[in-house]
């Protein structure tokens, strides 16, 4: 059977300019010692942890991601719902946004609790991230989610009781920061 998430047909070419990275390189002297390093800029991003609590279940997303393809012929990750702040938006409202629409879960602003921010990709990218936690039911279930656009995503709902297993399941590709929110989670809310 095949994935439903996975492309059809894949090409890979060169990408002289992009909306979302660019291509630079710092060179600095340390300790007498002439360097260079190469990174690109992106966007900073928001990421939610998404708890049903009457169901005590997570809502996780699945999408293709080329890059993890490239490394290991999956390309399926399991993240947060997540998104790049790249609108004239707070991180409230874009994280509120991303919800609506990658979940189909309408959360107001004020019920988004902050936890912290961190840095992603330091060695290449150095973006930050910033990871809230918001809680949902069916009366908050307005959509059915999947992404807007070209967007293409899959929710999935994690059992509470499930985990632990599941952050330990290598055959699953997942991001560090939703890695850290399980932790988070099950340090602070469960």
């Amino acid at each position: 059977m095949k994935e439903d998430l996975f492309p059809d047909e894949i090409t890979i070419t060169d990408c002289p300019e992009s909306a979302y990275i660019s291509l630079h390189r710092m060179s600095y002297t340390q300790k007498g010692i002439n360097k260079n390093w190469d990174f690109i800029k992106v966007h900073d991003s928001v990421a939610v942890i998404l708890a049903d609590t009457l169901r005590s279940e997570l809502i996780l997303v699945r999408q293709f991601r080329p890059p993890v393809f490239l490394r290991e012929k999956t390309g399926i990750t399991y993240e947060l719902c997540a998104g790049i702040t790249d609108k004239d938006l707070s991180p409230e409202e874009t994280v509120r946004e991303e919800i609506q629409e990658e979940t189909g879960y309408s959360v107001r602003t004020e019920d988004i609790e902050r936890i912290t921010s961190f840095f992603t990709a330091v060695s290449f990218a150095g973006s930050r991230q910033t990871l809230y936690y918001a809680e949902v039911d069916d009366s908050k279930r307005t959509g059915s989610g999947g992404g807007v656009g070209t967007e293409r995503l899959e929710v999935i709902r994690l059992p509470f009781s499930e985990i632990h297993s599941f952050m330990m399941d290598e055959s699953k590709p997942k991001t560090p920061g939703l890695l850290f929110g399980l932790i988070w989670f099950i340090q602070n809310k469960l």
